[in-house]
């Protein structure tokens, strides 16, 4: 699996073309709250939709739920349950 780095990276790249943020993606905290900085709940599903292109995972239901879309950090660690090692 990749480093937490280049994960990082890729989920920001996602963010920024996908997220419609108020923000740098690239400059928020990696526990930063996306709501706040600006993703909606519309952008919050081609998000999605990009992360599970970009990573080549499918997220469960279980999984579509605000949290897990709310920080770098969170994304991450949804990722890395999906991600094969």
């Amino acid at each position: 699996m990749n480093d937490n780095a280049s994960l990082d990276a890729r989920i920001r790249a996602v963010l920024a073309q996908h997220g419609r943020l108020a923000q740098d993606a690239g400059v928020l905290a990696d526990s930063a709250d996306l709501y706040q900085a600006g993703l909606t709940s519309h952008a919050s599903v081609n998000v999605m939709l990009a992360l599970e292109s970009t990573f080549d995972v499918e997220f469960p239901d279980q999984m579509l739920t605000r949290s897990v879309f709310s920080s770098v950090s969170a994304i991450r660690g949804a990722l890395s349950q999906l991600i094969p090692a």
